[in-house]
């Protein structure tokens, strides 16, 4: 088939979840003999016209002139570019800015949605912006051929609220089996020695209730926070909170270094509390680290009782007070969620059932 992928900055992945899926699967597609193109922002490092066999189109992207709004420019451009590539399927990864467009998707495309999370959940919006985002999940939902959940909360929230069917499917991981504590000599970390966030600076991930939770208790133990923290809320967190204790080391994008940060942590915060299944909790998962996480649908329907959970500080600071060594308490959750990525979430799996559903939809 002819796959076109709009709906994120780009690839390879330098921002987050969405990017990260869209360079892995991507590059599977082509390995498996399709044509594909990604869409990438102007503003993307990457230069080249081509990655690892896909297709790069790049598209005039004002974000950083004109803030939030430049998201719309750049997706109604690579809408319309997209009405001249005669793809057999549009797959658009997220809704936000791009549903305001949906009456310029091609016709002849099959146009297939991941919806991501409820966006217009997310406190860091105005009301009014809100109110648009739910409209804008109205449109994506109504103009779409088909939806793709991400996690199976998502699904049973699309089937009651607009009585449309999703198929689900989540974000894959490889286990990481070499892992290198050496590498946590550059961060001046010891193993199973620092607690661990890898999240935007957003509300909704609880970073902040994370970090004075960790204030909260008498521990040796810094917190270590990793996420680009340029924009207003990372930047008050850091001036806030950054000291010995607390330690920004801004945006990782090395998934080998990430990994070993993870794998290594005495303790990993998962603090996303809107929208799907996070590609970064099956990262998590995938390596081997003891998780706490925010206690909700989508993070249960994944981890199950293989992780402690949290809703505030205070719960947070009770875990962190039961013991000293999470990864003997949680050995068996740890386990059983690596058994878990190894069957449920590995990449090839879920890469063969998305092109399938892919394919089964351009058929349809």
């Amino acid at each position: 088939m002819k796959l076109g992928i709009i709906g994120t900055r780009g690839i390879p992945n330098h921002y987050g979840g969405f990017e990260q899926f869209a360079e892995n699967f991507a590059v599977y597609m082509v390995a498996h003999g399709h044509q594909v193109a990604v869409y990438n922002s102007s503003l993307h490092p990457y230069l080249s016209d081509a990655y690892k066999g896909v297709q790069i189109i790049k598209k005039y992207d004002p974000e950083n002139r004109i803030g939030t709004a430049g998201q719309f420019v750049y997706d109604a451009l690579c809408i319309a570019d997209s009405r001249k590539r005669n793809f057999d399927i549009i797959l658009q990864l997220g809704y936000t800015s791009s549903s305001a467009f949906s009456w310029l998707m091609p016709s002849k495309a099959c146009i297939v949605t991941n919806m991501d999370g409820m966006e217009w959940k997310r406190s860091k919006y105005s009301s009014s912006v809100q109110q648009f985002l739910r409209k804008a999940e109205k449109w994506a939902v109504n103009n779409s051929d088909f939806l793709i959940a991400d996690s199976i909360g998502i699904q049973q929230y699309l089937a009651a609220t607009y009585n449309k069917p999703s198929e689900y499917i989540p974000y894959g991981a490889a286990v990481f089996e070499q892992p290198d504590k050496n590498i946590l000599s550059k961060y001046e970390l010891l193993p199973n020695a620092y607690n661990l966030v890898v999240a935007r600076m957003e509300p909704e991930n609880n970073v902040e209730t994370i970090i004075k939770a960790r204030l909260a208790i008498d521990s040796a133990y810094p917190l270590v926070i990793i996420g680009n923290y340029s924009n207003v809320y990372g930047q008050y967190l850091y001036k806030q909170y950054s000291s010995d204790k607390i330690r920004f080391l801004n945006g990782i994008y090395d998934q080998n270094i990430l990994n070993n940060l993870r794998h290594f942590s005495a303790l990993y915060f998962h603090g996303h509390s809107v929208g799907g299944t996070n590609p970064s909790l099956i990262e998590a998962m995938a390596c081997a680290c003891p998780i706490i996480a925010h206690d909700n649908v989508f993070n249960r329907s994944i981890l199950n009782e293989d992780a402690l959970y949290f809703n505030d500080e205070k719960t947070i600071v009770d875990q962190l007070n039961t013991t000293n060594d999470f990864r003997q308490a949680l050995q068996n959750g740890i386990d059983n969620n690596t058994r878990k990525v190894k069957t449920i979430y590995h990449p090839d799996t879920i890469h063969s059932q998305l092109e399938n559903f892919l394919t089964n939809c351009v058929k349809t």
